[in-house]
């Protein structure tokens, strides 16, 4: 006789007015308590062992702590109600909690695994410098394709669980085996997650966006924020956040600053008069782009693009190491251009001319 069963009839042996069945349930939930008890001690004596000198440690005890909690409860449960004189109904109640525990239990550990391999993959790419194109790439890889894992996943255990039960086994056959009209608006209705999800892993794969790429998109300007497995999420340059399902970064145009890499070239637009000496205000703008700390040393140019009958208007073009510094040096040149053309050359303005004729008396 094991220690569950005898414990169970020394509690009912105290008292008379306790059945065999409740006694028993009496020592399935003492063990339960205990098991989770001595988890919680294990996890505080781990994560004390970590400390803060081990983040990833720390990290990996907090992500399995959940599974652990779960496992330990599997198997205490499993170990004690075999050996519990219960009821046939209570102890198959027991046993289809326990199978349907078990499923969860391994698609639970399966995703934790796949995120904990994503992590030690990552830890690479940490120390990229400011052209992290590489850590970017990878980083995209990792989140889209482990949030395709995670719907796969979840579907199958959720599947897997669901089939344990007799009652909805019986009716998941005789709902695919009538089909008909209720598949065609299944179907439908899943159009749309169907279609973000493949939309998610052309994107891992092909990569026409990135975690952190500067993108120009419905007119607006700003950065990829966040990537998940339905929507982006677009960082504004005033703060304000685009959401846009996936699927539009597959069948839409858009501009990605930074596909190749976070170099890039800025421009601006002056109107000057015709009379503007063009080859002071290059230089001017060669000094003012090697005295600014926001210049990358790569792209400095000036042209006249345009001609009007009444101004000619400048480019300036310069680069920057992204597209946040590229915004602040254009709006620097731009600032100090003007202010330049007003204290040397203030006759190169764009102006207005109005010109008369003078008509001889006729005699």
């Amino acid at each position: 006789m094991n220690a569950a069963q005898s414990l169970a009839e020394k509690i009912g042996s105290l008292s008379p007015l306790i059945p065999d069945w409740a006694a028993g349930i009496m020592v399935l939930v003492t063990t339960i308590i205990i098991a989770l008890a001595l988890h919680l001690l294990a996890m505080r004596l781990l994560r004390r062992m970590a400390g803060a000198d081990h983040p990833f440690l720390t990290s990996f005890l907090a992500r399995i702590r959940g599974p652990a909690r779960l496992a330990i409860l599997v198997a205490a449960g499993a170990l004690v109600a075999r050996d519990l004189a219960l009821p046939i109904s209570i102890a198959e109640a027991i046993g289809r909690a326990l199978l349907v525990a078990f499923v969860v239990l391994i698609g639970w550990s399966l995703i934790i695994t796949l995120h904990i391999a994503g992590d030690l993959h990552l830890r690479r790419f940490r120390d990229q410098g400011e052209d992290n194109l590489l850590a970017r790439k990878h980083f995209t890889q990792v989140r889209l394709l482990l949030r395709a894992a995670d719907m796969v996943i979840a579907l199958l255990t959720i599947s897997a669980a669901l089939m344990s039960f007799e009652t909805v086994r019986q009716y998941g056959v005789s709902l695919f085996a009538s089909a008909g009209v209720a598949g065609i608006v299944a179907g439908f209705a899943a159009r749309p997650v169907l279609a973000n999800l493949i939309a998610g892993i052309q994107i891992a794969v092909t990569q026409p966006i990135r975690v952190d790429d500067a993108v120009l998109i419905e007119n607006e300007w700003g950065w990829i924020e966040d990537i998940t497995s339905t929507y982006v999420v677009v960082k504004l340059w005033d703060w304000r956040r685009l959401v846009l399902p996936l699927t539009y970064f597959i069948e839409k145009p858009f501009q990605n600053w930074t596909r190749e890499s976070t170099n890039i070239i800025g421009s601006v637009f002056i109107n000057v008069d015709y009379r503007a000496p063009v080859e002071n205000i290059r230089s001017k703008l060669s000094e003012i782009a090697r005295a600014s700390p926001l210049w990358d040393g790569k792209v400095v140019v000036l042209q006249v693009t345009d001609a009007t009958e009444r101004s000619i208007q400048l480019r300036a073009l310069v680069s920057a190491s992204n597209s946040p510094k590229s915004w602040d040096l254009r709006c620097e040149i731009r600032e100090k251009l003007l202010a330049f053309l007003n204290a040397e050359y203030p006759e190169c303005l764009p102006r207005l001319r109005l010109e008369s004729e003078t008509f001889a008396p006729k005699v």
